[in-house]
């Protein structure tokens, strides 16, 4: 979810809540400056739902990999 930080500051406690579900980033002046995350997800499930048909097994050094390739393509 995308607010702007005068949105998260007047409704930090319903923002509070909804960490538990997903990412929020802030955005000032349209730019991102902050994303607030739930501590309670590891990086690993993070990004897992980032790929594309990732396997529940998926290792951090299959992560790596698989960053480390995307950004050779793109390099």
């Amino acid at each position: 979810m995308v607010v702007t930080a005068t949105e998260f500051k007047t409704n930090f406690g319903k923002y509070l809540e909804l960490i538990a579900h997903e990412d929020i980033f802030i955005t000032r002046n349209g730019k991102t400056i902050a994303k607030v995350v739930n501590p309670q997800v590891s990086a690993v499930d993070s990004i897992r739902g980032m790929l594309n048909n990732a396997p529940h097994d998926i290792d951090l050094d299959s992560l790596r990999e698989e960053r480390l390739s995307r950004y050779e393509d793109n390099g």
